[in-house]
C-alpha cells in the first residue's frame, strides 16, 4: 500500500515499474498508478475534486466568507484495476472484484 504524497503522485510510472520489477502487488490512491502499470488504485477522482474546489473558489470570489462555507470532502471515488499486471504477478482477480471496478485495464 503506497500512501498519498506529492512525491508519489508525480512519480506513478516509476513506482509502478519498480513494483512490477520486484513483483510487488502495490495499491495506491492515484488512478494513474494503475494506468501506468501498477496493480490497482482506489481513491478520490482528482479531476472531480479539483472541479469541486473550483466551485468553492467561485463562491469566495462572489463574496461569501470562507469561514462560513462548509468543509467539502471528495464525493467521487474510483477503483482502477490493471489485469495485465495481475497476470504478470499470477494474481487471479475474482469476478465480483472486476464488477466493482470503475476501470479495468486489460
Amino acid at each position: 500500500m503506497i500512501l498519498s504524497s506529492p512525491l508519489i503522485g508525480g512519480n506513478t510510472k516509476l513506482l509502478a515499474d519498480l513494483a512490477l520489477r520486484h513483483r510487488l502487488p502495490a495499491v495506491t490512491l492515484f488512478s494513474e498508478f494503475a494506468r501506468d502499470g501498477g496493480l490497482m488504485a482506489y481513491g478520490p477522482n482528482l479531476l472531480a475534486y479539483i472541479r469541486q474546489q473550483g466551485g468553492m473558489a467561485a463562491k469566495i470570489l462572489k463574496g461569501e466568507r470562507p469561514a462560513e462555507l462548509p468543509v467539502e470532502t471528495p464525493t467521487r471515488f474510483e477503483f482502477v484495476l490493471n489485469l495485465k499486471t495481475a497476470a504478470v504477478l499470477n494474481i487471479v482477480v475474482p469476478p465480483l472484484v472486476l464488477l466493482r471496478a470503475d476501470e479495468v485495464i486489460e
